[in-house]
Formats: C-alpha cells, sequence, structure tokens
C-alpha cells in the first residue's frame, strides 16, 4: 500500500471534464503498450485459422493455431546455441500432429498444412519476413502518437556449415510461455521454484507445464548471450563491455550455479515420486520430468562453456578490430547519388554522367603489349577457311509438351460470357455459381477463381493497354450460401474505363 500510494503522490489530481489523457500516468500507458503487443505477438497465430480457406482444398477441419504452437515448440526446443533447428527435422516431428487432427486424410496434406504453417510463421512472401503492428501511446504533452511494432517469431539463420537454419526469437519464446518482456532471472527462478514444490505435491501433470517454461527461459537466457556474441564479432563498439556484458556475464554464471543445485534436487525429487507411485500415469509423467529436467542441465552447461568463452572472444575480437587496416576510400550511394537524380533528369542529359560513371566504374584496362615472336605467328598463319553459312546446327529433338490445364477453351468462353455483365447490372457471386453449375459442374471453380482474382483488378496495366472494360469485386460483408465454396458472397460487375483520357495518354507519350 505503501508502494501505490508513493507512486500515486507523483500526479497531480483532475477532474474527469479536465483531463488530458485517458491513462492515469507513464506507467499505466507502459502497461498498455505491453499488452498491446503481447496481443500483437499472438495475432500471426490467429491469422492462422482466418487464411487457412484460401487454400485450394478443405482444410476447415484443421486448427492452425494449434499446429503453429506446436511448430515455435519444436524450433524452440531442437534449436542449439551455435545452430538452429532443422527445417526437415521440424516438419518430420510436426507430421504426426497436423495427422491426429485428420487421420483420414492423405500424407501429402498433413505434409502441406505444416509446411504452410511453417511459412506463414516464418513470413514467407514479405520483404523481411517479419511482422507489424500498429499501436497507439501518449507523449509527454499528452498527444496520442502511433508506433510501428516490428517484430518475427521464426527466422532463418545461416549455419555453420552452409546450411539455413530456423531459430524462433524471444517474441515467439513469449507467446509460448504466455508473457510479455519478462525477466529472465527471475522467470527461470520462479518456474524453478514453482516446479519443485508442485513435484513435492504429487502434481506431476502441472509440473510437466511447468517444467517447460523453465527450459524455454533457459533457450531465451542463451539466446540473448548469443545475439550480444554476434554483435560483438560484428562491432565490438557496439556492444557494452565496460558494464553490461560483464554484469550479464556474473548475474549468469551465478544463475546457473543456483540452477545446478535446484535442478539436481528436483531430480532427486521425481525419481523418489516415480519410484514410490503405483500408477502407470504418474510414472510416465515423472520419466518425461527426468527428460525435461535433463535437458535443462545440458543447456545450463552449454551456456555456461559460452559463458567462460565470452570474455577471450572479446579480446581477441577487440584486438583483431583495432588494428584492422581501415578502408582506403568510402563508398558511394549508388540510388540517392546517381540514380534518383538521373531518373528526373531528359535521357540526352542523364547520357555525360553515365557515361562518365560507368569508365571509370569498370576500373583500369591494361594494354596489350605486342611480341615479335606472337606476331611473325600472326603474320606467317595461313587464314582458316570459313564456311559461307557458318556450321551446320543439329536438329533439335522436340517433345510435344502434354495439355495438363483443368479447364478447356469451351469453359473458359463459358465463363467469360458469364461474367461479361453490364456496368449498371453487378450480380453475387453466388447467383453466378448457381448459373454455372447448371451448365457444366466444373465450371463454377473457375467462375469463383476469375471472381477472386477481380477483387484486386489490375486498374493500371489495363488502362495502359487501352481495355475499355474491367472486371471486379467487392465484398460487402456478406457471406457466401454455397455448397461447395464458403468465404465472402462478392459482388461481380464491370467497370467502364476513360478510352478517351487513354487516347490522349497515349499520345502524349507518343
Amino acid at each position: 500500500m505503501t508502494a501505490i500510494a508513493d507512486q500515486s503522490a507523483e500526479y497531480e489530481f483532475r477532474p474527469p471534464a479536465a483531463a488530458t489523457r485517458p491513462a492515469p500516468g507513464p506507467a499505466a500507458d507502459e502497461g498498455l503498450a505491453r499488452r498491446l503487443k503481447a496481443l500483437a505477438c499472438t495475432a500471426p497465430l490467429h491469422d492462422l485459422d482466418n487464411r487457412k480457406v484460401n487454400l485450394a482444398g478443405e482444410y476447415s477441419s484443421y486448427t492452425m493455431a494449434e499446429v503453429g504452437l506446436a511448430v515455435i515448440d519444436l524450433v524452440t526446443l531442437n534449436m542449439d546455441f551455435d545452430t538452429g533447428a532443422d527445417r526437415d527435422a521440424v516438419l518430420a516431428r510436426l507430421l504426426p500432429r497436423a495427422a491426429a487432427q485428420n487421420p483420414g486424410r492423405a500424407a501429402a496434406e498433413h505434409e502441406r498444412v505444416a509446411r504452410w504453417v511453417l511459412e506463414s510463421l516464418i513470413n514467407v512472401g514479405s520483404v523481411d519476413r517479419g511482422f507489424r503492428a500498429v499501436y497507439g501511446t501518449f507523449g509527454a504533452d499528452g498527444e496520442y502518437v502511433r508506433r510501428d511494432y516490428d517484430f518475427k517469431l521464426i527466422e532463418e539463420v545461416p549455419g555453420l556449415d552452409g546450411g539455413v537454419y530456423l531459430r524462433t526469437t524471444d517474441e515467439a519464446v513469449n507467446v509460448l510461455v504466455g508473457a510479455l518482456d519478462t525477466d529472465v532471472t527471475s522467470a527461470q527462478i520462479a518456474a524453478e521454484v514453482k516446479l519443485e514444490v508442485l513435484i513435492r505435491r504429487g502434481r506431476l501433470a502441472d509440473a510437466q507445464l511447468a517444467a517447460e517454461q523453465a527450459r524455454y527461459r533457459t533457450v531465451q537466457y542463451a539466446e540473448t548471450l548469443r545475439r550480444a556474441l554476434e554483435a560483438t564479432r560484428r562491432n565490438v563498439r557496439a556492444v557494452d563491455w565496460m558494464q553490461a556484458i560483464p554484469d550479464l556475464i556474473d548475474e549468469a554464471l551465478d544463475h546457473i550455479a543456483d540452477r545446478y543445485r535446484h535442478e539436481n534436487a528436483i531430480l532427486t525429487n521425481i525419481r523418489k515420486a516415480r519410484d514410490e507411485t503405483e500408477e502407470p500415469e504418474h510414472k510416465r509423467r515423472a520419466a518425461e520430468l527426468v527428460d525435461i529436467v535433463k535437458d535443462c542441465i545440458r543447456r545450463h552447461t552449454q551456456l555456461q562453456t559460452r559463458l567462460l568463452e565470452a570474455g577471450p572472444l572479446f579480446r581477441a575480437e577487440q584486438d583483431r578490430q583495432a588494428f584492422a587496416t581501415p578502408g582506403s576510400c568510402s563508398g558511394i550511394d549508388l540510388y540517392g547519388q546517381l540514380l534518383a537524380p538521373l531518373l528526373g533528369l531528359p535521357i540526352t542529359e542523364a547520357i555525360r554522367p553515365t557515361d562518365a560513371f560507368f569508365a571509370r566504374g569498370a576500373g583500369l584496362r591494361t594494354p596489350v603489349s605486342v611480341r615479335v615472336a606472337d606476331l611473325v605467328d600472326l603474320l606467317l598463319t595461313p587464314p582458316v577457311e570459313r564456311e559461307h553459312l557458318g556450321a551446320e546446327l543439329p536438329d533439335p529433338d522436340l517433345v510435344a509438351t502434354p495439355d495438363d490445364s483443368r479447364f478447356s477453351e469451351a469453359q473458359l468462353e463459358a465463363a467469360l460470357e458469364l461474367l461479361d455483365l453490364p456496368a449498371d447490372a453487378p450480380r453475387r457471386l453466388s447467383g453466378l455459381l448457381a448459373e454455372a453449375r447448371h451448365q457444366d459442374p466444373e465450371l463454377p471453380y473457375l467462375v469463383a477463381l476469375l471472381a477472386v482474382h477481380a477483387a484486386s483488378p489490375p486498374v493500371g496495366t489495363a488502362y495502359r493497354q487501352g481495355e475499355e472494360r474491367l472486371l471486379f469485386a467487392v465484398d460487402d460483408g456478406t457471406r457466401l450460401d454455397d455448397p461447395e465454396f464458403g468465404g465472402a458472397d462478392l459482388i461481380v460487375g464491370s467497370a467502364l474505363l476513360d478510352a478517351i483520357g487513354m487516347a490522349a495518354d497515349r499520345k502524349d507519350a507518343k
């Protein structure tokens, strides 16, 4: 109560009408930002179940968020201090999880689900393979400020052997254990004490969950040290080796010594509970706990080795970087100093700087020195007779490419005729699918594909190519009521483009 009173005494009380910010102080504002970040870290997992309708096939019975948590769990427990987790090994262990949700489906479908979830958490297809969330905070003047929160869940990192491995980030570990920006040391001590108490009380199921959380925190502690050592190898000045890292190493070594004592005591209690119980389920739980705690001890031993090597690594990198030969000249910014200014110039004015750049950027050209022996051989060698039409070319073996398209030309013409709608009479996708189903059972799939493609119409391309009509689709929130398809009941229509404007633009371009 005293601490609460002291904290509230720092702020002046104002009536609600005169309040300029909804939060009582910076501490509450920071707590709100942390909770918003926590929600953002879980958003990619929830988005998996929202996006599974985009997969070609019936995947509604899969719980993608559950598979996503299993991916984070497997990558976290299989990555090492120096290398990450192998992608193929993670997928192989993930297949039983996907197969358990739909055991009657084919193995190829289970593999596709596992691979799709893994690539979604890596965010394959984005520029930086990361996620971004927008949240708001209040500045010193009480103004609401929007901020970007960039984070990743699973990263692809290069290995020492030249391969590519997977590593989970701090955000992914926090999602796994249900916390955000938690102090590693305090969380580890709390997990160890909780684990020991649960084992003494015989609650082995809860003890297993606590042991897994303690192991996740150990992995996160090792990740903190690994990033500091990697930053030291790149630039020793970027890491605080005067105070922050030495304090971290001392604190980590004390932490490991305490963990050794706790974990050995925990192992004794687990073995005692395993030997005294008569229930098979308790014996199995106790055996799994023994494996988890042994893995924690192994990771602590590995972390202790890296901590003892941190000091010599810093001194070696300091000597290497301090006595390295500095660069003789600074590089140029090709985009800012050359490309960006040239894009605004006419071609006649841009030729001169580009010729000057490439003449000097190509490097020096060594002149050819003529030797007398080479000159005599060149003059006395008779010319080689050449064929008038050149050498005969071999006849290539042409193989006919099989037509593996799903839809025929007639089906495409029927679908385009069905989607040739008047500009003032748009239609629902459900009606178009029903009409297509009466013509051909396969035709609704092609109509749905063209309608979904029209949800983001290439207006600029159609405008440049001189097209007068463009198919578009709009989602107004109505659900699609169809026996074969799900999602939104799009409004499909045709839009007329400005033909006069297109002709004028092409005339100006010429």
